[in-house]
């Protein structure tokens, strides 16, 4: 039995020996590396904090100390430390150990975090708790570099250092990345602070000296208090945090455990808070990871252990709007490019390479993001800010009063829309056609396929007075879907018999539509099945349709509530249209990891169970025998 087979809790740590940690560490590489190649997975991240995940476990007692992740894929060693190697063997598929800190999975989890530049205010709340309720925890919190670009760790740090007896270690694990290498101003001064000497030895060998002064005595403390801040910040510019009055340890490296551990147990005694800059490499110890230029693996796709090289990939709905991007920014020298620190995820790396000077990486910070975009409209050009859909929830207020209100010809393009799947309830992209039917004046499009992502990214770059939004999810797009007809700007695509049943199909839902439609069809039953391609504001034309059917049947890959079929169900009561109404979309709950197949035929979503549904709509409204078996497409 090897080494980490034989650890089931962090407490097991404190008796090994530092050979056999030294083993210990390997061992938890090369499993990593086994577990995340034929699957994928947040590998390069936790090959990175290794030693400083170990390191944290030997100083502080979790559960009751609590360790908190920003973001939570760098918690896979934190994980196999506290018992969960089982589970790897299915690592973010159904049944398996999540890519993220689970609650369910174990109580060394608190925070299921996600999302970026958070884990700071999690930890201030806990920590401020402990200390109201007079409990002697310790709160650890691990945040990268990448993640302190995000305006919220910012407003975390400025309430923890006047929170004086708040028991909080801030681990800053600095290796110069979030995705890719970390962009702005921090990265710059976190930069002085790994490169710069350390002042520590020069600072004890002064006071040696002063000390050995007759006569000077106490008064040397005195100096030494009032010039420390100038030697910090011309020998390492520790400022940076102690501007803040937060005590700062390091930098140190985080690969070292010795190292490592010495710095934490001091921070562990100092009575308040606390930030232990540790540097550490992504992807370390794993040669392919640490040369993989893009960004040392982050979360790869499966690929050889040997070689390090990744299973050939198909194109994805990215890869379509990377081209498009590129073509249209050809054709219009106003158009420039933003992202949050998702360069290479989003597609945007391509458009940089042919147009650096007109792209924006902005960091973790969808907010600034998209009012910087508003100010880019305002200066006369037409940005397109590209982000997964699950972030775009962050700038909601910035899209509402920022963009919106000032009729600013922005574009977002949002990835990853709908149910993703594998990284779980925090990314699936099920909230942005909800939460956007508020805003005034915006417009929504969901291409069905990659033809329609090409025409209707062209028709939003055109508004130039109002932001215009295009999602699509994640994965490979289907085959095109051609029209049969046009209303209005609505396709239609499939038109066959009575007029008995509507089915809208938004976006990755229309393949889905059709093959429902093909399978009513089977059963005798007339349909017609649309996509509207823009979704906000709603097709007049659409309107029209549902009064001339007897059923509509509306589906969309969005949480049910106040999405675009709640929408059109409100259009349709304004327009006085009584059309018997089905809304199918998803639930709105936080749902479970597991493939996007596995999970749409769970809640429903799937062209089996949506037909069987709508025939015993049929039936039931026709008042006729029992349902059909629709178990079969045509």
């Amino acid at each position: 039995m090897g080494r980490l087979e034989s650890i089931t809790s962090p407490r097991d740590l404190r008796d090994l020996s530092a050979e056999q940690l030294e083993e210990l560490a390997s061992e938890i590489r090369d499993f990593l590396v086994a577990t995340c190649a034929p699957r994928g997975g947040h590998l390069g991240p936790n090959l990175g904090v290794v030693e400083l995940t170990m390191a944290i476990h030997r100083v502080f007692d979790s559960p009751t100390d609590r360790v908190v992740f920003d973001t939570g894929h760098q918690a896979y060693v934190h994980k196999l430390l506290t018992g969960r190697m089982a589970g790897f063997d299915r690592l973010r598929q159904e049944g398996g150990v999540s890519g993220y800190p689970s609650q369910a999975e174990s109580v060394h989890d608190i925070v299921e975090n996600s999302h970026a530049s958070t884990a700071l205010s999690y930890a201030d709340g806990l920590a401020k708790a402990y200390s109201v309720r007079g409990e002697g925890r310790h709160v650890v919190a691990v945040i990268g570099d990448g993640a302190l670009t995000g305006g919220m760790a910012w407003e975390a740090l400025n309430n923890i250092a006047i929170a004086r007896n708040s028991r909080l270690v801030i681990v800053v694990n600095d290796n110069g990345r979030s995705y890719t290498p970390t962009v702005g101003g921090l990265t710059t001064a976190l930069t002085g602070l790994r490169t710069s000497p350390r002042y520590e030895h020069v600072l004890d060998v002064i006071k040696k000296r002063l000390n050995a002064v007759r006569g000077i005595g106490p008064a040397t403390y005195d100096v030494l208090h009032a010039v420390k801040k100038g030697m910090k910040d011309a020998l390492a510019p520790q400022g940076l945090f102690e501007d803040l009055g937060l005590k700062y340890v390091g930098p140190v490296d985080g690969h070292d455990l010795v190292a490592m551990e010495q710095v934490l147990a001091k921070a562990k005694r100092f009575d308040g808070p606390v930030i232990v800059h540790a540097l550490t490499r992504k992807g370390f110890g794993y040669d392919a990871a640490e040369k993989h230029e893009a960004d040392q693996f982050h979360s790869p796709g499966p690929f050889d252990v040997e070689t390090g090289e990744e299973d050939p990939k198909g194109a994805i709905w990215t890869d379509v709007f990377a081209d498009e991007v590129v073509r249209i920014g050809r054709r219009r020298q106003d158009v420039v490019a933003i992202t949050a620190a998702m360069m290479h995820p989003v597609g945007l790396d391509r458009f940089q390479a042919h147009f650096p000077e007109r792209t924006f990486d902005v960091g973790i910070a969808e907010q600034h993001a998209a009012t910087s975009a508003a100010g880019l409209a305002m200066g006369g050009l037409h940005p397109v800010v590209a982000v997964y859909a699950t972030f775009l929830n962050r700038a909601f207020d910035q899209v509402l009063m920022d963009c919106a209100l000032h009729r600013c010809g922005v574009t977002f393009v949002l990835d990853r829309a709908g149910v993703t799947g594998d990284d779980g309830a925090s990314h699936n992209g099920m909230w942005d056609m909800s939460v956007l039917q508020v805003v005034p004046g915006l417009r929504l499009a969901a291409p069905r396929d990659a033809t329609r992502l090409r025409e209707l990214l062209g028709e939003a770059v055109e508004v130039d007075d109002a932001p215009t939004v295009v999602r699509f999810p994640k994965g490979p797009p289907p085959d095109d879907i051609p029209a049969v007809d046009r209303v209005g700007g609505v396709d239609v695509l499939l038109r066959n018999g009575t007029r008995d049943v509507l089915v809208v199909g938004v976006g990755a839902m229309a393949e889905t539509a059709v093959d429902v439609g093909e399978r009513l069809v089977a059963q005798g039953i007339g349909v017609t099945v649309v996509d509207p391609r823009w979704v906000k504001p709603v097709d007049p034309a659409l309107v029209d349709l549902a009064r001339d059917h007897d059923l509509v049947v509306h589906l969309e890959d969005n949480g049910r509530v106040g999405g675009t079929g709640a929408r059109l169900l409100q259009e349709l009561n304004d327009a006085g249209v009584t059309t018997p109404f089905r809304l199918h979309g998803i639930p709105q709950q936080f749902l479970d990891h597991a493939k996007r197949a596995a999970i749409l035929e769970r809640i429903g979503l799937d062209a089996q169970s949506l037909a069987r549904g709508i025939v015993e709509d049929v039936t039931a409204l026709a008042g006729s025998h029992p349902p059909l078996d629709v178990d079969q497409p045509h």
